[in-house]
């Protein structure tokens, strides 16, 4: 059996664990910049919030429904997406995280247990120790579990948030439930095209011909097909594929015309991708650098331009990567222009201990003593730190975050507060 855990309104619950008092109230959370909403709970939902609402325009609406607005605080949910995993990961030793707050666990082994106490276990133990609330889906498929986890969720109140689909009966019961446009791995496109064709739910889906899938669709949605028939053939991902690109890519908050001002920009992007290509332990063989003028500006000259620098060997290197990006850069600049977005983004990835070495270049390793010292640095002290001679090193680009959190759980300067009198406060 499969179990899909997936957390309820997970960014509105971190919130709401460390300020409980918005708890049954309507919650919304911003995308970067304060942009547009990315996550509701359900109060927000039934005031009619539409997912992706920009945050400018429903601003008199969050103020008049009193709906208490967060800023994406990602530190905080990242570390509290850690903590529920690794409770999870303790119930069984075949465990995939799907996304920050979905994780399926296979239970096999498991025939004289009881999957309901199982699943309530885990749902209660995870409320106690992190405060998240969870739905758990039990079923034979990975897809099917997905489904048993969508009733445990619409139906709580009945399932107390846990629902097995342990029967042929209730298998066909949750298919005929569900519509083809919520089954898992039918995007939009297919799911109109469905739709046209008379199938309407994830029941009709699961009866359509094998030769009618394999013409009209993929080998993909062929095994979707079988997983809802209760034949497991999507498997257990044993291992996360890594990321194929990496990206750092911003807005101005003004206007840029200077090459040298653009080289700042594009020399911090390109130690940020850097970052984090390390801590994925890969390297890059590639870098792609965009800069593009202000679209909504039609009284200017517009311009984009972007371009492909092949390394000469791959590294994770700041200062390689940092000085192709600009190179990239004084290929494609144009003065004249005032530039309102740039971004850089590695490609070619592969593992760090798998990179191909260059007989001619024996020193290809010479800067990782520096950018191992550099990341302990930043990790103890916090980012940004120590910078490449060519960024700014009096600023740092910040987002609109005017309604963010405290990480809670990942900066201690952010919870405690020391007075003059030497009194410490939460």
């Amino acid at each position: 059996m499969f179990a899909l855990i997936d957390c309820n309104n997970f960014y509105a619950s971190c919130e709401r664990v460390f300020q409980p008092q918005w708890e049954g109230k309507p919650v919304v959370i911003l995308s970067n910049n304060d942009g547009c909403v990315i996550a509701r709970s359900n109060e927000a939902k039934a005031l009619g919030i539409p997912m992706g609402a920009p945050a400018f325009k429903y601003k008199e609406v969050f103020a008049r429904q009193n709906i208490k607005v967060f800023s994406s605080n990602y530190p905080l949910y990242g570390d509290m997406s850690s903590r529920v995993m690794q409770i999870l990961e303790s119930y069984t030793p075949d465990s995939e995280i799907y996304s920050i707050d979905e994780a399926f666990l296979k239970f096999d082994g498991f025939d004289y247990f009881d999957l309901e106490t199982t699943g309530r276990k885990m749902k209660k133990q995870v409320r106690q120790w992190t405060g998240i609330p969870v739905s758990v889906g039990f079923a034979p498929t990975k897809a099917l579990a997905k489904i048993a986890n969508k009733i445990a969720k619409k139906f709580e109140s009945r399932t107390q948030g846990v629902y097995i689909i342990d029967s042929c009966e209730k298998r066909i019961k949750a298919l005929k439930w569900t519509a083809v446009k919520d089954i898992w791995g039918i995007g939009r496109q297919h799911s109109k095209r469905l739709e046209a064709q008379g199938i309407r739910t994830a029941y009709d889906f699961a009866n359509l011909p094998d030769s009618w899938i394999k013409k009209h669709m993929s080998v993909l949605e062929l095994r979707l097909k079988k997983d809802l028939l209760g034949l497991p053939y999507i498997k257990l991902e044993d291992v996360i594929p890594a990321k194929k690109s990496i990206a750092t890519t911003r807005s101005f908050k003004n206007n840029l015309s200077r090459f040298h001002q653009l080289e700042e920009r594009i020399s911090t992007y390109a130690n940020s991708c850097a970052e984090k290509l390390r801590k994925q332990e890969g390297s890059c063989s590639a870098v792609l650098v965009f800069i593009r003028s202000n679209s909504h500006q039609k009284n200017k000259k517009q311009y984009r331009n972007s371009c492909v620098i092949t390394l000469p060997y791959a590294t994770d290197s700041s200062l390689t990567i940092s000085k192709h990006a600009v190179t990239g850069l004084k290929r494609i600049f144009k003065d004249g222009i005032d530039y309102k977005k740039a971004g850089v983004i590695l490609l070619g990835l592969v593992p760090a201990k798998e990179r191909q070495f260059n007989l001619f270049q024996p020193d290809l390793n010479k800067h990782d003593p520096l950018m191992q010292a550099i990341d302990k640095i930043h990790l103890r002290f916090g980012p940004h730190k120590i910078k490449l001679g060519n960024q700014d090193l009096n600023s740092t680009w910040n987002m609109r975050q005017e309604h963010l959190s405290k990480r809670y759980t990942t900066e201690l300067t952010e919870v405690f507060t020391v007075n003059n009198n030497s009194n410490i406060t939460l």
